[in-house]
């Protein structure tokens, strides 16, 4: 069974079509990827799944279930987090004040309630060793961390507290080689976690290694949903690039005298 299916899912803002007749599934413990340049429509894409948007045409299917979310925290409580590229970290702030951030637990009761910062440590160090990310010291403040390693907090806080998805939103668009690698890694872990993972990008080599499925599109269109078995990524990269229209230019250039 998959956790979220959409089928022909369309949106419209006044007379733009931003998104037109989209199809992908997200199953249990695979990474289904978004590509598409800039304006092809995967933001538009993330934010019905989120919640921020409501779909105008199609269906969108949670459990097998239909659903039209009103707001990001009903797309929370079905299980869906987003992580978005600003992350939503506070810089001078420790790792485990971040993780927690609005969640903290407490010792107490009424006006004796205490923030439990022994536990809030315990937990957060333990949650992000279950994930494979060794920290020095979750004392300290997140802005000294690496631009991967506050990614990989922020997807080990959508996993503790209990996404079944894991909306990713270009993890890996101002990281380098590296520090990709190192996100891209523990996309892996959550996936092999049972989490169904949406990872957006534009980065055809960064999807692959990673990707179960691909979603290409386009100007607000698909250009088709592929299973890994079944594109390679000179293919991805090819029709993510255009195809045809660079093919076509490439002729036009070289009978240009």
């Amino acid at each position: 069974m998959s956790l979220i299916e959409v089928a022909g899912i369309g949106k419209s803002y006044g007379s733009v079509i931003a998104l037109r007749e989209v199809s992908t599934v997200v199953n249990a413990g695979e990474v289904t990827c978004v590509l598409g340049d800039n304006g092809a429509g995967k933001s538009t894409l993330i934010k019905i799944l989120a919640g921020v948007h409501q779909h105008d045409t199609g269906t969108f299917l949670v459990d097998d279930e239909p659903v039209r979310f009103g707001s990001p925290r009903e797309a929370l409580d079905r299980g869906i987090a987003t992580v978005y590229q600003d992350l939503a970290v506070v810089p001078l702030m420790s790792v485990w004040r971040n993780f927690f951030l609005g969640s903290e637990p407490t010792v107490g009761r009424g006006p004796f309630r205490m923030l439990d910062r022994r536990t809030a440590r315990r937990v957060s160090r333990t949650a992000l060793a279950d994930l494979g990310i060794d920290l020095r010291d979750v004392e300290q403040p997140v802005g000294t961390l690496s631009g991967g390693e506050r990614q990989c907090v922020a997807i080990a806080r959508a996993i503790h507290f209990g996404a079944k998805v894991l909306i990713l939103d270009e993890p890996t668009a101002a990281l380098g080689v590296k520090q990709a690698g190192v996100v891209l890694r523990y996309v892996a872990h959550a996936r092999d976690r049972g989490i169904g993972v949406v990872l957006i990008t534009h980065n055809p080599h960064h999807a692959y290694p990673v990707g179960d499925r691909f979603l290409l599109l386009n100007r607000g269109r698909s250009l088709g949903c592929f299973d890994k078995a079944d594109i390679t990524v000179a293919e991805l990269t090819r029709q993510m690039a255009g195809g045809a229209e660079l093919e076509a230019l490439e002729h036009e250039l070289q009978a240009d005298p």
